[in-house]
């Protein structure tokens, strides 16, 4: 007796689901080996990246080795992941990264864990992701005490360092919206180099975020010869960097973040580095815990900007 039309139909139906069902574990094995942590475990070895002038966060200390609060958060991390891997003898690799460079190398898989100073933004979420904010800062601008400069209106006619791929220059502009002040724009590769610009009076002015700007102001020459001022430009957040949808390894930095901030560690971490003595030149940034910080710290989110 030859089938009717719906009964083949149903068969087709079952056969089609069955098939699905017994794919989705290999779909779901195969995304995985092909994530970060199974890249890890295969290398046995993990790639951080770090900045070579982020004062506080990732800079190198008078060893020419990547310190700082952005560092000690990866290494916590490390840990965790030689814990779930069984890799206590997991390598740890260096990798500089730049302003200009840093979502490029994590992107294309050079760099597993961006230790540095980067702003989560929404638009940048389209290529990377992000750990809940570890900080959150004002962007403002350096100059020199003596200058008279005190707010964006006074940059008419003046020359304005920021580095290399950051944000600054744009939301200068915003906040000129309207005025249209002849502003000349300066470049520097990294942090010192913009600092550099107006040590040197090429520059009057560098726009960064305040904390970073704290701390090349601590390391300067003359500290008392520079000030932060004029009003905020933006509030903005600073997290780790990772590659985008990679579920597994994200959860393991979410984790490792989160629970140092409700444990009190990222306090410490923080008071360490911002409120102590730090190398090479045990100079102290002084810049306390603030409430945009704190509430980072008891609310944690990777959400952006």
């Amino acid at each position: 007796m030859t089938p009717s039309r719906p009964t083949l139909k149903r068969t087709a139906l079952a056969v089609t689901s069955a098939l699905i069902a017994a794919l989705l574990p290999l779909a779901a094995s195969h995304a995985q080996d092909s994530g970060t942590l199974a890249k890890i475990q295969q290398a046995g070895a993990i790639t951080l990246g770090y900045r070579e002038s982020s004062f506080g966060f990732s800079y190198l200390d008078g060893d020419l080795k990547p310190v700082g609060y952005s560092m000690d958060i990866c290494r916590r991390i490390v840990d965790e992941i030689k814990a779930q891997l069984k890799l206590p003898a997991l390598q740890v690799r260096y990798q500089a990264v730049t302003s200009a460079n840093r979502i490029p190398l994590v992107a294309n898989g050079t760099v597993d864990l961006e230790c540095g100073s980067t702003t989560n933004l929404v638009e940048r979420q389209k290529q990377v992701a992000f750990s809940p904010d570890i900080f959150r800062y004002n962007v403002r601008m350096l100059v020199r005490a003596d200058s008279g400069l005190r707010s964006v209106a006074d940059l008419q006619g003046k020359t304005v360092a920021t580095t290399a791929g950051t944000t600054s220059f744009r939301l200068l502009r915003e906040a000129d919206r309207g005025r249209n002040l002849d502003i000349t724009n300066l470049s520097g590769k990294d942090h010192s180099d913009s600092f550099m610009l107006v040590e040197s009076g090429r520059a009057q002015a560098f726009v960064l975020d305040d904390i970073l700007l704290a701390g090349q102001i601590a390391n300067a020459k003359n500290p008392q010869d520079y000030l932060i001022t004029g009003e905020s430009l933006r509030t903005e957040n600073q997290a780790l960097m990772l590659r985008k949808d990679d579920a597994g390894f994200k959860a393991i930095v979410d984790r490792v973040v989160t629970g140092m901030m409700q444990s009190g560690e990222m306090e410490k971490l923080y008071n360490r580095w911002f409120m102590s003595p730090i190398p090479p030149r045990n100079i102290n940034i002084n810049y306390p815990l603030n409430a945009e910080t704190r509430e980072a710290f008891a609310h944690p989110s990777s959400k952006g900007i």
